[in-house]
């Protein structure tokens, strides 16, 4: 039963489309009690990579307790509300959690040219290797928007040769087909978000390109209006690409979800402001064993904030039982 067509996603009646749902949690909910363990590993290629830990309540359990591992989205961090209410939601109910940051987005801009991206997995794979050594036997991978394009990519690639360790995976609101989204996202009423992504962004590169004069070539910043343009003259270049599409089309998770080889959900609002239709597989996930595709007709980007809302959203209510489902 590869496609999940029933979903129990009520949002309040003041929060009316997608826009509205992806907007009011991102800006105005609050989550509190969130205290991390920040660490501090070293990259195979001398960078580094900041790790926020929080462990459950339940510290009798130590050495038994089940790990998440949460991936932020675009210009995200740990400190995103929808990472926050996960980690206290899953912290509450017996889950550890680790909430990563990608390269540039814990505060302090990282060492080396490159930034992250929508396939860096090779450093999602150092993370999830580096929690195995702290013991873990029984680990889970979530990921929200660019991070979860990014775990599924990540899962596809280790196809039947994914870690014992890892049992299941949930990614919510993800951009599968890039180049599609991309474009997507050039539209008039998706404006705000993308000004607000290329903002951040630009600045990210004046900043790198003070630190590192001679290998990074600001020039380009003022020519930059989309996501794709950012792309284009960054991204695909920091990162050895030729251009944005080529960028696109090798790092798609739409391309890899059938190489995907342990219990995989996607949740995709059908009225996601960010996402085209391309990043519906309903076709390709229909004859899919391991990978299942749930669109509720609303929901938002990241949002899923509900009617009668008492703290938690419907994602992480929907995260905690599929996590407690047997396999």
């Amino acid at each position: 039963m590869p496609l999940l067509e029933q979903s129990d996603y009520r949002p309040p009646f003041w929060l009316p489309d997608g826009h509205a749902q992806s907007i009011f949690p991102a800006l105005f909910r609050k989550v509190t009690g969130v205290v991390y363990e920040r660490e501090r590993i070293s990259t195979p290629d001398d960078d580094f990579l900041d790790l926020d830990w929080r462990m459950n309540t339940d510290l009798s359990k130590s050495g038994l307790r089940p790990l998440v591992i949460l991936s932020h989205g675009l210009e995200g961090n740990s400190s995103s509300q929808y990472i926050l209410g996960m980690v206290k939601h899953l912290n509450a109910h017996g889950y550890d959690t680790l909430a990563w940051n990608f390269r540039s987005c814990s505060g302090e801009m990282n060492r080396l040219p490159r930034f992250y991206h929508s396939g860096a997995t090779d450093d999602l794979d150092f993370v999830v290797k580096y929690a195995l050594t702290k013991g873990y036997k029984e680990v889970y991978l979530m990921g929200f928007s660019l991070g979860g394009n990014l775990t599924l990519k990540y899962l596809g690639e280790l196809a039947e040769n994914a870690y014992p360790e890892l049992r299941k995976a949930l990614v919510f609101s993800v951009p599968l087909h890039l180049s599609s989204g991309s474009t997507h996202l050039e539209r008039w009423q998706a404006w705000v978000y993308s000004d607000r992504f290329n903002r951040s962004l630009k600045n990210k590169i004046r900043q790198k390109a003070a630190l590192l004069p001679d290998l990074i070539d600001a020039s380009h910043i003022d020519q930059v209006r989309t996501i794709r343009d950012f792309d284009n003259y960054y991204t695909s270049q920091l990162h050895g690409y030729p251009d944005a599409e080529t960028y696109y089309e090798a790092n798609s998770s739409l391309y890899f979800i059938e190489k995907i080889r342990l219990p995989t959900r996607i949740v995709n609002a059908q009225n996601d402001p960010f996402l085209s239709s391309d990043c519906y597989p309903y076709d390709r996930c229909k004859p899919l064993k391991y990978v299942w595709l749930q669109t509720p007709p609303q929901g938002g980007h990241c949002g899923f904030y509900q009617a009668g809302y008492k703290g938690v959203l419907w994602s992480e209510e929907l995260a905690l039982r599929y996590l407690l489902e047997p396999s």
